[in-house]
């Protein structure tokens, strides 16, 4: 089975790339550039794209801007796989889209209608948000007396555990849409927040921002952001600040 990884240089893209190689896989890559081995395809260009999905069985679409861009990623690549006929495409979304209204969850709702409505036999995954989103969160402001942070819950999840979810369904048949995965651990932003200091050191405070009077907020604080159930996922936040911030790591 020929398997062609989207977006292979990114977070997600590269561990599940890896994963499907180790699987003993046909699996190869794209990027914009085609560097490092990889095959190249320009997903917001076309160019290219038809090229590298030629004899290519399954898709796994991993690339991203993080921006509106990713809607014309989605239509072009969909295209071109009506054209070559590939028989199944593997889409990583993400919990709660519908129910948080923001921009990048609105365009994620889009790229799933776009995949849907292109025919392509589809499986499609959502998960939680990813331990690393929360540490950018905090990161970004590192400089800051003071962290700001929404007041809500979060079921974050590891990349590693995400990307070998992907290569397992893509092992396989079209499934539509399959059940969401999340985390082990469903903590309070204070709480990773604590988690996430007492790994990198400090005493700044975190104010946690409640908003209820936004639709975004409503959707987090019912939940909507989490899995209810058997978790997916077996690494917690704090075992990942812990590995990432160890001394000498």
């Amino acid at each position: 089975m020929a398997i062609l990884v989207t977006g292979a240089t990114g977070q997600l893209g590269a561990p599940t790339l890896a994963a499907l190689q180790a699987a003993g896989h046909a699996a190869r890559g794209s990027s914009s550039t085609g560097r490092n081995g990889l095959v190249h395809a320009d997903l917001f260009t076309a160019q290219g794209l038809d090229q590298a999905l030629d004899r290519v069985e399954t898709i796994v679409h991993c690339a991203q801007t993080g921006g509106a861009k990713d809607l014309r990623l989605a239509r072009n690549l969909t295209a071109a796989a009506q054209r070559a006929g590939v028989g199944h495409m593997v889409l990583i979304s993400i919990v709660g889209i519908e129910d948080i209204p923001m921009p990048y969850y609105d365009q994620r709702v889009e790229i799933e209608k776009i995949a849907r409505a292109s025919g392509v036999p589809l499986t499609i995954q959502r998960a939680t948000q990813f331990h690393t989103l929360i540490d950018q969160l905090f990161n970004a402001q590192r400089r800051m007396p003071v962290v700001i942070a929404p007041a809500a819950r979060f079921q974050t999840i590891a990349v590693p555990e995400v990307a070998g979810r992907l290569a397992e369904l893509a092992a396989g048949g079209p499934r539509g849409r399959v059940d969401d995965i999340g985390g082990p651990e469903q903590v309070g932003i204070g709480q990773l927040y604590r988690q996430w200091r007492d790994a990198r050191g400090g005493k700044r405070p975190c104010l946690q921002v409640r908003l209820p009077f936004l639709e975004a907020f409503r959707g987090l604080d019912a939940g909507a952001n989490l899995v209810p159930g058997e978790p997916f996922g077996r690494q917690t936040f704090a075992h990942y600040v812990q590995e990432k911030y160890a001394p000498g790591s």
